[in-house]
């Protein structure tokens, strides 16, 4: 149980396609207890594995006074309503763009016992469902800016001082 250091934009972790959680253990409890206490933190509402340098199918999120989290989840559900919202992420820390997602959204996956479990959402916990499933299917919020939104954004972020190099 750790608070764990997060990855940044640039990181090619973050652009992978995770894998799925195909063993239920102690190292999975493991990694369930560090998604859960670092994304406890304050002014965070999601996390998922990549974040921390791990590809494996699995999230953390902590929106109005609910923590949880889900392994291989899978979006069953979006409302067709969507609406247009600021978004930011902590692995592109500071910058925020005006993102369309869906209003309400359903996630459905497994608990560290291979037990089923949904999470339905709407307003920021649908957000944040969207938003850490893409994590998990490589996809950055980034990509689903408009045209000019990401062009600043991606100039943003190669000025930023977290940008990761190598």
């Amino acid at each position: 149980m750790a608070v764990r250091d997060l990855r940044y934009f640039g990181d090619p972790v973050l652009t992978t396609v995770c894998d799925p959680v195909t063993t239920f253990d102690a190292s999975t409890k493991a990694l369930v207890d560090d998604l859960l206490d670092t994304v406890a933190l304050p002014g965070r509402a999601g996390l998922a594995a990549p974040q921390i340098g791990v590809s494996l199918r699995a999230f953390s999120y902590h929106v109005d006074g609910e923590l949880g989290y889900v392994l291989n989840p899978e979006l069953v559900e979006l409302s067709e309503e969507t609406r247009e919202v600021s978004e930011g992420c902590l692995s592109v820390p500071e910058l925020w763009f005006p993102v369309e997602r869906s209003v309400s959204a359903v996630v459905r996956g497994v608990d560290v016992n291979n037990e089923p479990v949904t999470v339905t959402g709407t307003g920021v916990l649908a957000q944040c469902l969207q938003h850490e499933t893409d994590h998990l299917n490589g996809m950055l919020y980034l990509t689903r800016l408009t045209s000019d939104r990401r062009k600043n954004a991606m100039r943003q972020s190669r000025q930023s001082l977290w940008f990761w190099r190598r």
